[in-house]
């Protein structure tokens, strides 16, 4: 059963045509379809709350209110692949990020972005754009359509003029 359950999870990941095929959990474990998302530009960004990489937070909460209006979606996938630096319940991470960072984009639930048991949206965008995610604060921005348009390693901060140029010409197309 086990294997049955992996070769779906994998065949689901490859043979989708955008982020939109894909249902996640919120981080209140509610089902959460991305197709919700259609129409709007999407930033996915694999989160942990003892990294390094933390303080990005508010960059990305920031980068969130200013162009949410427009049509921008940050949306923060706890992951514990890179060091345990998320080990926390999905309870846990929620009350970090509120407490510490004022996060209001939506959070999903903890899920594996690399390895054997990698959620099948990540291995959608990781065979889109880059191969494996190497760290914390990998971000894949997606397009309209539910297309992968660009990825972003983690050390590019989200009020990157790098990144806010791939966002302002998403949200005009």
């Amino acid at each position: 059963m086990k294997t049955t359950s992996l070769f779906l999870a994998l065949a689901a990941g490859l043979s989708a045509a955008g982020i939109h095929d894909f249902t996640m959990n919120s981080i209140d474990g509610k089902p959460a379809p991305l197709s919700a998302f259609k129409g709007k530009v999407v930033l996915l960004v694999n989160v942990a709350s003892k990294c390094g990489y933390t303080p990005q937070y508010s960059g990305l909460e920031a980068l969130y209110q200013k162009y949410k209006d427009r049509g921008l979606v940050v949306v923060g996938i706890p992951a514990n692949n890179f060091g345990g630096q998320e080990p926390g319940t999905n309870e846990e991470i929620a009350t970090f990020c509120k407490r510490n960072y004022g996060v209001t984009f939506p959070m999903m639930s903890k899920v594996s972005v690399k390895g054997d048991d990698m959620a099948p949206l990540y291995r959608y965008l990781t065979s889109a754009k880059g191969g494996d995610v190497k760290w914390n604060f990998t971000k894949f921005l997606v397009g309209k359509d539910g297309g992968v348009i660009e990825r972003f390693e983690p050390r590019v901060k989200p009020d990157a003029a790098e990144l806010l140029s791939a966002i302002e010409q998403a949200l005009a197309r």
